[in-house]
């Protein structure tokens, strides 16, 4: 029967919710105080059913939770006939436990969903000297494996062969395919996106820097869900003193009904209402501007934060890269334009398709025998010239000489960070153009608000090359920038930062992010990002809003400080009213329950306040 009523607990909550609206129905819109005062009885022995089981189950193990106060604070409030207090207090209590289990079972979705994306068979090379599909598990590190296009990389292992562009975004979040060739690393998860590549496995299984973001995720989720709410720790101590004064009340008087009033005093509705009050309207605003926060424990943590560490691409950048600079080396500007577009219409490769958005329409060309370069780019006749747009490599094939002008552009724009496409026609450089992913519009703007709500350190982390981390710092005006970091140096850069004694906030939107998502005191999800990486985090910035950032730290500490103050209240209202049953002749059980009701009034107008919260500019 226990399971049962415990598995009940969502119908029992939404019952509860229909009763309480009968009732206050009945009372104020028709005056039948009848229906009203049986609609709330029900609720309240219906609510207080599951609550009981756990305060039950808790007593057994020797605890004294914050069910044991709630039901207490019920049967007190029943004995008293006071039903509009216990059936409200049930059903706030229910419905706080339903948004806390609903966040959990989407922590354990997200790690459901990490573990699918492992790959999970793989090209073995055989003793026969073919290669045989065999199940992950079949492979041993020293193997020598094959991987073709659109194939997931199986293990993490050293390039024998071939030369292939690799999508690495599950382990870097850096959405430029990476070349590999022969003694290259290669990462299990990864996908090649185009060529063929023959490697031997180094890791294997849960050994693999994939592997180990899932265990990363398992970890850290772990740690955090052990946290414990202010309330459950102040009951522990609250609970059995007021028990005892009554118990002692009784057997000093032998008066009942006094001891039952000060067990009815000593149970604050307005602490078990307060906080989740306050933290359902905090809730509430932030879904009416876009931020998404999952509970209490997280606006606590959120709100003392004070260095808050990002992820580059997707995140400070748009992770989607784009023509930053360009220049053209002939009166032709046009026809190099048109011939560039052309051979770039041959590749899928991100830059092209970077370049072709760039250009947008230009004179048709015909594209013939056309040669695509590994690692290069591509050759191609055009117009009756010989056209190859690639890279610096390619050019260098291509016996293109540089002059002075071309290098020193090369230069600059490799300072400012580009990714360098360059096209020459009949052996002549003709155009350079640079390719970065862009900083998203108002980032530095909302990252100073930031600093003025109190944050102290802003810290970068990318798999992207040093130079290229530092300029984004420099730019947004960051305190420290790390390149070249795979998921797990994020995660440990994270522990050291923990270890320090900061209140750390992980700002990302890839898998890769998961870890540190997870092992943060507060993880960021940037909407547009992964499934994983949205469900691992405790706040998710809706549609990528980066704007929302700073109004999301506001309202966590608006929300905290609302909940303080909710909890102050309760406790010295609960303390005038003790004091007045010892040391006043006006206290007494009617007068108790009506200061009562005016308490639970003033938190709850008090929390409704954030619903209006707008951060000052």
């Amino acid at each position: 029967m226990q399971r049962f009523i415990l598995s009940k607990k969502k119908p029992i909550t939404f019952i509860s919710a229909v009763l309480l609206v009968i009732a206050y129905t009945s009372h104020y819109g028709f005056g039948n105080e009848q229906i009203a005062s049986w609609a709330m009885i029900i609720a309240s022995i219906l609510g207080v059913a599951p609550i009981a089981i756990q305060a039950f189950q808790a007593l057994r193990v020797k605890v004294v939770s914050i069910d044991v106060l709630v039901t207490i604070a019920v049967i007190g409030a029943l004995l008293i006939g006071n039903y509009e207090e216990s059936a409200v207090v049930t059903f706030l209590f229910l419905f706080g436990d339903y948004l806390e289990q609903r966040t959990l079972n989407k922590t354990r979705s997200a790690i459901r969903e990490l573990t699918e994306m492992a790959p999970e068979s793989a090209l073995k090379l055989m003793s026969s000297g073919d290669y045989e599909e065999v199940e992950i598990d079949g492979v041993d590190v020293g193997d020598t494996l094959l991987v073709k296009t659109g194939a997931k990389v199986p293990v993490d292992g050293t390039v024998l062969t071939g030369e292939a562009h690799i999508n690495e975004a599950s382990i870097t979040g850096e959405p430029i395919p990476a070349g590999k060739a022969a003694g290259a690393k290669v990462y299990a998860g990864t996908i090649v996106d185009n060529g063929t590549l023959t490697i031997q496995a180094d890791r294997v299984g849960e050994d693999t820097t994939f592997g180990r973001i899932i265990e990363l995720v398992e970890e850290a989720q772990d740690s955090k869900s052990e946290a414990e709410r202010f309330i459950d720790r102040f009951a522990r101590w609250y609970t059995p003193a007021v028990l005892a004064l009554g118990f002692i009340v009784w057997l000093v008087s032998r008066n009942i009904e006094l001891a039952i009033t000060i067990l009815v005093l000593g149970c604050p509705g307005a602490l078990v209402i307060g906080v989740p009050v306050s933290n359902v309207a905090g809730i509430g605003n932030g879904a009416k501007n876009g931020v998404l926060l999952k509970g209490s424990e997280v606006i606590h943590d959120f709100s003392r934060t004070d260095t808050f560490v990002f992820d580059k691409t997707g995140t400070l950048t748009m992770g989607n890269p784009q023509v930053a600079d360009s220049i053209v080396y002939t009166d032709e500007p046009e026809k190099i334009r048109a011939y560039l577009s052309a051979v770039e219409k041959e590749s899928d490769h991100p830059l092209a398709r970077a370049i072709v958005s760039y250009l947008g329409e230009t004179e048709p060309y015909t594209v013939e025998k056309t040669d695509v370069v590994k690692g290069g780019g591509i050759v191609a006749q055009v117009d009756g010239r010989r056209v190859a747009v690639g890279n610096a490599a390619l050019m260098e094939k291509e016996n293109v000489h540089l002059r002075e002008k071309g290098l020193k552009d090369i230069d600059l724009f490799q300072t400012r960070g580009d990714s360098l496409v360059l096209t020459a026609v009949d052996g002549e450089l003709m155009a350079l153009t640079g390719i970065r992913d862009q900083v998203r519009p108002g980032v530095r703007k909302n990252l100073a608000r930031l600093k003025k709500l109190g944050v102290k350190h802003l810290v970068v982390l990318s798999g992207d090359n040093q130079g290229t981390v530092d300029l984004v710092a420099r730019e947004l005006g960051l305190t420290e920038a790390h390149g070249n970091m795979l998921p797990e140096d994020k995660s440990a850069y994270i522990q050291e930062l923990i270890a320090q004694g900061r209140t750390v906030a992980f700002v990302g939107d890839g898998v890769n992010d998961s870890p540190s998502l997870a092992l943060a005191q507060v993880g960021i999800a940037m909407g547009s990002g992964t499934d994983v990486a949205i469900e691992t985090s405790d706040v998710v910035l809706m549609n990528s809003d980066f704007s929302r950032l700073p109004h999301a730290l506001g309202l966590a500490k608006a929300t905290a400080r609302n909940m303080r103050q909710n909890i102050f209240i309760a406790i010295g209202v609960v303390l005038v009213l003790l004091s007045g049953v010892f040391f006043s002749d006006w206290m007494n059980m009617s007068i108790g329950m009506l200061v009562h009701e005016g308490s639970i009034l003033v938190v709850i107008l008090n929390a409704m306040r954030l619903l209006r919260f707008k951060l000052r500019n």
